[in-house]
């Protein structure tokens, strides 16, 4: 049995750690909110005498998460080979939160915290000092959250399903519906034009109404090509997202765009969005220009 599997159950014992700025302390919030016994800024030294005593209360603590971070100065990198002596006696998971450099950047620029290890260096080389300092430790975790492109909601229900609900897939996708007369949203990983199927717009009984209208659904989805099309684009996504998972992608946007970002894309987001919560997947749908126009 994998020691994935044997951590699926009542009892979880999570070691919470990353990058500086990547929200943390929201994922140990949310941890706290689902139930766990929370402990911030828990000295690694510690961890051993705390996993014993976790194991004595089992009556007592069924899930407890423990943030350690680089607060822990150098102390910090005997967290691998602390974690490993671990989980052999204990079922415990590695759980760590990084960003993008641009991401900590912006962060620390809005909060206009210093980085805990600049020590007189500007924030980008504090950063890049962290970043080296924990890759064993990023190598090390059984989960890696990348915070880039979630909202505080967006980290918040991630955490809730990825260890709230074992059945859940530990990756929040986001389907956004948009118009090409607006452009293409910056932050998407996947687009897909869908202007090649007929156009609502020209009809016009339909013409006054969204893609989240039923009868411009029905309509949209009764030529073969769309659902040819929702097929292909299904078993594509069913084929990349269990490997953007294992690459360590925590969240993937997935866009659809027709002319004006009002009929056809919506109608099209609305159904993928669907069998993407059917297979397991936490999936929300955005339609970014639904109210931008009537056409």
């Amino acid at each position: 049995m994998k020691r994935s599997e044997r951590k699926r159950g009542s009892r979880q014992l999570v070691i919470l750690t990353g990058l500086s700025g990547s929200g943390k302390g929201s994922v140990l919030n949310t941890f706290e909110d689902l139930g766990f016994y929370c402990v911030d800024n828990l000295p690694v030294a510690l961890i051993p005498t705390f996993g014993e005593l976790y194991e004595e209360g089992r009556g007592e603590v069924g899930r407890a998460a423990l943030l350690v971070d680089a607060r822990e100065g150098e102390q910090i990198e005997k967290l691998p080979g602390i974690y490993r002596k671990l989980a052999s006696e204990h079922p415990a998971q590695l759980v760590f939160v990084e960003a993008s450099d641009e991401a900590l950047l912006r962060r620390f620029s809005e909060t206009r915290r210093p980085h805990p290890l600049s020590q007189g260096d500007t924030v980008i080389q504090g950063i890049r000092k962290e970043r080296r300092r924990m890759a064993p430790i990023r190598r090390l975790a059984d989960v890696v959250i990348d915070t880039t492109k979630f909202t505080v909601h967006d980290l918040r229900q991630f955490v809730i399903d990825r260890f709230q609900n074992a059945g859940r897939r530990p990756l929040l996708v986001s389907v956004v519906s948009f118009g090409f007369r607006y452009g293409i949203p910056a932050d998407a990983d996947l687009v897909f034009d869908v202007r090649f199927l007929p156009n609502p717009h020209f009809v016009p009984r339909l013409r006054p109404f969204s893609g989240k209208d039923p009868r411009v659904a029905r309509y949209i989805r009764s030529f073969p090509q769309t659902g040819e099309f929702l097929r292909r684009i299904e078993s594509l996504l069913a084929y990349l997202i269990p490997h953007y998972i294992r690459e360590g992608k925590s969240y993937l946007t997935v866009a659809l765009g027709c002319t004006g970002g009002r009929h056809r894309s919506v109608a099209l987001a609305e159904v993928i969005r669907r069998a993407l919560q059917r297979k397991g997947y936490a999936a929300k749908v955005v339609h970014r220009d639904l109210d931008k126009t009537s056409a």
